[in-house]
């Protein structure tokens, strides 16, 4: 016969730190360090612009795509959504060398100018800017939601998990992909904190 005795108050605290301890570890691992601790993983970097997390800088859940037209997730913040909303308004104008340059409203964009308009959608920017200028913008490294790639002479981004971008995407101006690459190149990878 087996026959267990009442635990005692100390044996029982012991336990029972011991469930809030696995509890919270689970909880933890759950989250996640961005939101645990308040630190944002995502702009951890190296002087050198190389992004040390391991994964945390994924959106929490991604955007999805129909008929060309990006979707954002519920749980994204409302100015992701704003950008994606406003990057669908694009999605289907010609591409143009230096549009969306001289204005946010323009007949056709080219790269930067596309970018630039959906990101002032979401308040990120004031003002066009050439691909260049996106070199030095905001916070190195990628974001949890919105990251900029750019160099000299080409700029794209990922949203919650999407490409907008004016090259390799269907139609001949900017549009969506799953494809989260973009031509080959050297690419500055900026965001903005804490998105």
């Amino acid at each position: 016969m087996n026959h267990q005795e009442p635990l005692s108050a100390v044996q029982f605290r012991k336990t029972s730190l011991a469930t809030v301890v696995a509890l919270a570890t689970i909880a933890f691992a759950t989250i996640g360090p961005s939101t645990a601790n308040g630190a944002d993983p995502c702009s951890t970097t190296s002087s050198g612009g190389l992004n040390l997390s391991k994964g945390e800088c994924q959106p929490f859940a991604k955007a999805r795509l129909v008929d060309g037209k990006a979707i954002a997730p519920a749980s994204a913040p409302l100015r992701v959504k704003r950008v994606i909303n406003w990057a669908n308004r694009i999605r289907n104008k010609p591409y143009v060398y230096g549009g969306g340059h001289a204005s946010f409203k323009s007949s056709g964009y080219d790269c930067s100018g596309a970018v630039s308009y959906a990101l002032r959608g979401g308040g990120f920017v004031s003002s066009p800017m050439p691909s260049t200028g996106y070199m030095n913008w905001r916070t190195r490294g990628r974001g949890k939601w919105i990251t900029a790639y750019s160099n000299s002479g080409h700029m794209y981004m990922v949203v919650a998990g999407l490409r907008f971008d004016t090259a390799m995407t269907p139609g001949n101006g900017p549009g969506w992909s799953r494809s989260v690459r973009s031509i080959p190149g050297s690419f500055s990878v900026r965001h903005p904190a804490p998105f």
